[in-house]
Formats: C-alpha cells, sequence, structure tokens
C-alpha cells in the first residue's frame, strides 16, 4: 500500500522568503534591464536611418514573417529588427503619436504602421508608391 506524503509549508522552497543580501541583486538586474532596453532603443533607431524598409517585431512573433513575405512578394526585402517588447521603440516614436503595435513596418524613416496598417495600405494599393517613394522599389 502506498503511504501518504505528510504535508508542511515549510518543504516548498519557491514559498520561503529570500534574505535581505538578494534585494541588491535585484537592484542590479533591474539596472542591467534598463541599460539592455536602451541599447536595443538605439539599436532600433540606428535600424530605422539606415533601412527604407525595417520591420521591427518580438523576438519569436509569427507576425515578422507574415510581414516580411507580404514585402517580398512585391519585391522589397526587408530588415527585420527583433526586440524584447515595445519599449524599445519609445524613442523612435513621434512624441504625442499613436503607440505603434508590434511588429512595426517603417518605410523611408517613417512609422508606416502594424500589420493592420501595412494590409490596410496594401489593400488600398497606396503602399507600392510609397514604398517607390522610400527607395525600396525601382520599377
Amino acid at each position: 500500500m502506498y503511504q501518504a506524503i505528510p504535508y508542511s509549508s515549510g518543504g516548498r522552497p519557491w514559498l520561503r522568503q529570500e534574505p535581505a543580501a538578494s534585494a541588491a541583486v535585484v537592484d542590479v538586474v533591474k539596472v542591467e534591464t534598463a541599460l539592455a532596453r536602451g541599447r536595443e532603443e538605439v539599436e532600433v533607431r540606428r535600424a530605422v536611418a539606415e533601412s527604407p524598409v525595417l520591420v521591427v517585431g518580438r523576438r519569436g512573433c509569427c507576425l515578422i514573417h507574415v510581414v516580411k513575405r507580404l514585402l517580398q512578394g512585391l519585391g522589397v526585402n526587408p530588415a527585420v529588427h527583433e526586440v524584447a517588447g515595445e519599449a524599445a521603440l519609445a524613442g523612435v516614436l513621434p512624441a504625442g503619436g499613436e503607440a505603434a503595435a508590434l511588429p512595426a513596418v517603417f518605410v523611408g524613416g517613417k512609422l508606416l504602421g502594424g500589420l493592420d496598417r501595412l494590409m490596410a495600405v496594401h489593400i488600398s494599393g497606396e503602399l507600392v508608391p510609397i514604398l517607390k517613394k522610400a527607395g525600396a522599389l525601382w520599377l
């Protein structure tokens, strides 16, 4: 017959309180995270300035592939930059402008919008002239 294991709340190490020394470790992690976000923001700014068409999305997001395939179908080879979250877009978006949903598409150094905006502009026939004006299409 099986014997029951007695229950005790002290036996679960994940519920124990951490010692006060770990507060310093948490502060260091917060500072490192803030520095990483700042580096991502600078990288996104540089990528926007360098690329005629840039797709910025979360790491591992499948919608990046959808945006990339749509643009490649039109003859554009977009640069793709993966970030941890929307915080990396803070320095690129205009102050007081609307927030961009990831994946965000930048054409000619300006924010075009997310996937929904890209699809709307494509369906209305305005996307190809925008891409030509940005120098991403030569046809």
